[in-house]
Parts: structure tokens; C-alpha cells; sequence
């Protein structure tokens, strides 16, 4: 009795503590939200804010808020994401192993890879260019860098998926999650490639680069919310096979889904943003 009044005041304090970091992370976008609007908005025509309604009035191009702060709410969304994922799998999952006699350990390996390293990664590896104060090209090294991990830890986790559904035999590839997700790992590798090879090494000339730099931008923005899209249909996916209602575990995902969201949102937004305020 004594073992199992502990195990369920530990629990408790997981779910609590995980509860916490979702609040902060409110408290966070509340804060951010009224700094946008606080920088953004044009109040009636003084003499301090004069030339702020007339640059407004003109274009409505000039932003009042740089990328950094944006990207530190990515950074503490990264950090609560992973939390979140740790608890869950670990605590109401078994954990997670690449040979176990308890076969949910290799599938939990594939929701770890796939958020902690492929997710994650690759949305740090994007807000790379807001968030290092380093010349172009370290930059350019850590966004290799960062997408590398990120593509390595997508093929371990869709290996893990198949060697779980191998061995307790069951059909691979037959719902959109699976269809969407190997989807995005094939063209994120494709992705990667053409970028090593035309910016990295041996690199292509100058003008090749330089028509190639949007689309490579616009194609990587695009693979990014396809991960997004694909985690979350997982996790839809992982709640309606386990049938779970209104438990803890369904909480935690949910609460993993919906920072998820943000995480995708948040990245977006550091890309639209200026590095610093003009």
C-alpha cells in the first residue's frame, strides 16, 4: 500500500509539473502578444509617433518587433515539448528499448524520435538563422547540422515503427499518418541533399545559388508543417488505438499536441520577422 500511495503521489507530481510548464507557456504567449501589440500599434498622430503612422500609412511594412523574442518562446516550447514527451513515454508508456520482450517499448521509440529529434530539430534548425548572433556561414554550418540530427533521428524512428509492426505482425502503411510521414522523411532527405550539394559542397555558382536560395527556403517551410501535421495526426492516431477518454495520459498528450501546434505557429512567425527592430 505504502509502494502504491508513492507511485501515485510521484505521478501526480509529473502530471503537475507538466501542468506548470503548459501555464508558463501561456504566460509566455500572453506576454508576447500584448509586446506585438504594444510595437505594432500606430496611437493618434503626435510628435513622437508621427513618423510611425506615416511609415505605417505608406506600406504597413515596417515591423516594431524583432525575431528574438520569438525564438526564445521556441526554445521554451522545444524544452516543454520534450518534457512532456519524456513523461508520457516513459511513465504511462513503459519507456522505450530497441529489442524488449514488451513490444510497446520499440513502437515508443518511434513518438520519441520522432518529436525530440526530427520535430524539434528540425524547427530549431530553421530559427537558426534568427536566433545564433554568428556570421552567414556558422550559421549555415549549425542549420546543416541541426537538419542532419534531425533526418538521422527520422529514419531510427520509422525503422522503430517498422520493426514493431514486423514483429507483432501487424500491416504497415495503411493509415494517412503513415502515408504523410514517410512522405515527409523521403523528401526531407532529398531536401537535405540538394542543399548540401548546392550550398555546402562542392556548392553551385553564384547564380545558381542564388535562384535556388527561396525555393530551398519555401520547399524547408513546407516539410516543416508536413511534420507538424504528421506528429499530430500520431498522436490522434496513438489516442484513438489506446481508447483513451478523460485520463491522464489523454491530457498529456493533448496538452504535447497542442504545444506542438504552437511550436509549428512560433517557427513560422520567426521566419516572417526581421532578426532585429528597425
Amino acid at each position: 500500500m505504502n509502494n502504491e500511495l508513492r507511485m501515485a503521489v510521484g505521478s501526480n507530481l509529473l502530471i503537475l509539473s507538466s501542468l506548470v510548464i503548459v501555464h508558463l507557456n501561456f504566460s509566455c504567449i500572453r506576454t508576447l502578444i500584448m509586446h506585438v501589440a504594444v510595437s505594432t500599434q500606430c496611437l493618434p498622430i503626435t510628435n513622437n509617433n508621427q513618423a510611425c503612422c506615416a511609415t505605417m500609412a505608406k506600406g504597413g511594412s515596417s515591423y516594431r518587433i524583432s525575431a528574438a523574442p520569438v525564438t526564445i518562446f521556441v526554445h521554451l516550447l522545444a524544452i516543454s515539448i520534450s518534457t512532456l514527451s519524456l513523461v508520457w513515454l516513459i511513465k504511462f508508456r513503459e519507456g522505450f528499448a530497441f529489442n524488449s520482450r514488451i513490444k510497446a517499448k520499440i513502437f515508443n521509440l518511434h513518438p520519441l524520435l520522432m518529436i525530440l529529434g526530427f520535430l524539434l530539430f528540425s524547427g530549431e534548425a530553421i530559427v537558426v538563422y534568427k536566433a545564433i548572433p554568428a556570421n552567414r556561414k556558422a550559421q549555415k554550418i549549425v542549420h546543416l547540422i541541426l537538419h542532419f540530427i534531425a533526418l538521422a533521428s527520422g529514419i531510427l524512428g520509422v525503422y522503430a515503427v517498422f520493426k514493431f509492426h514486423n514483429e507483432v505482425h501487424i500491416p504497415n502503411m495503411y493509415t494517412l499518418h503513415s502515408w504523410i510521414g514517410l512522405s515527409t522523411i523521403s523528401l526531407f532527405g532529398l531536401q537535405w541533399l540538394l542543399g548540401f550539394f548546392t550550398f555546402f559542397y562542392p556548392r553551385a555558382e553564384s547564380t545558381t545559388r542564388a535562384n535556388m536560395a527561396p525555393w530551398h527556403a519555401f520547399f524547408g517551410i513546407v516539410l516543416f508543417f508536413m511534420t507538424i501535421v504528421t506528429a499530430e495526426t500520431g498522436l490522434t492516431q496513438k489516442f484513438i488505438f489506446q481508447g483513451l477518454l478523460r485520463s491522464q495520459e489523454a491530457l498529456m498528450i493533448n496538452f504535447t499536441g497542442l504545444l506542438i501546434l504552437l511550436f509549428g505557429i512560433f517557427v513560422g512567425l520567426s521566419v516572417i520577422l526581421p532578426r532585429r527592430n528597425y
